[in-house]
């Protein structure tokens, strides 16, 4: 479902909240801040393997995919970093989870962490990405709930957070752009390409705890 345009009413109590505050800010930079988390992974030595590749490739792909169905029904329209929200969309995927782009962008960074071998760091990287997408998504909660009152609430009440379900009800029709999807996210796609390519380098290179011969690491 698509709402027509909202003018903003009063600012709601959720967002005032200290969280929201908090998470408004990381918001704003919420575009480059998993690339400082990716740092520690590309600094320090791992023991990687094809297996860990296997699980850390498929795990991209699976975020990958759960991303481009979430854009492809909110359209790019809704992906800024401003306050001005001009639609709720509650159909496709959304209809399932409320944040199904933090949900793939989770899964993708843990892919990449995988993929280093820097294993120590794993459960470090899940503790940091869960204050920060869980702060981010108490502000635009609030921004929600001071654009669309009502109308989110019914959706916020009737979907999950973060873990996946059937909706309840048939969920409503709506557009699905993949052409636009998938032109918007090129620059993420180049964004993978390159980190694929130094963490390959780095574990051909400079990796620690085993040498790579071949596809076998010994």
């Amino acid at each position: 479902m698509t709402n027509p345009t909202r003018v903003p009413g009063p600012v709601s109590a959720t967002e005032q909240s200290i969280q929201a505050q908090i998470g408004s800010v990381l918001f704003r930079h919420r575009g480059w801040l998993p690339l400082l988390f990716l740092g520690i992974p590309l600094i320090f030595p791992g023991s990687t393997s094809p297996f860990r590749w296997e699980v850390g490739l498929a795990l991209i792909a699976i975020g990958e995919i759960i991303r481009l169905a979430g854009v492809a029904a909110a359209g790019t329209v809704t992906r800024r970093r401003s306050r001005n929200v001009q639609r709720l969309v509650t159909y496709g995927i959304f209809g399932w989870v409320r944040n199904p782009l933090y949900i793939g962008n989770f899964l993708v960074w843990i892919g990449f962490v995988t993929i280093s071998g820097v294993l120590w760091f794993l459960p470090i990287a899940v503790l940091l990405f869960a204050v920060e997408y869980e702060l981010i998504v108490r502000y635009e909660e609030g921004v929600l709930e001071s654009i669309f009152g009502r109308d989110y609430l019914e959706y916020k009440n009737a979907t999950p957070r973060w873990i996946p379900r059937p909706p309840k009800t048939s969920p409503p029709a709506g557009e699905y752009h993949w052409g636009e999807a998938f032109r918007s996210e090129i620059s993420t796609f180049l964004q993978y390409a390159v980190l694929l390519a130094a963490f390959y380098v780095k574990s051909r290179v400079v990796g620690q705890g085993g040498m790579w011969v071949g596809v076998r690491k010994f």
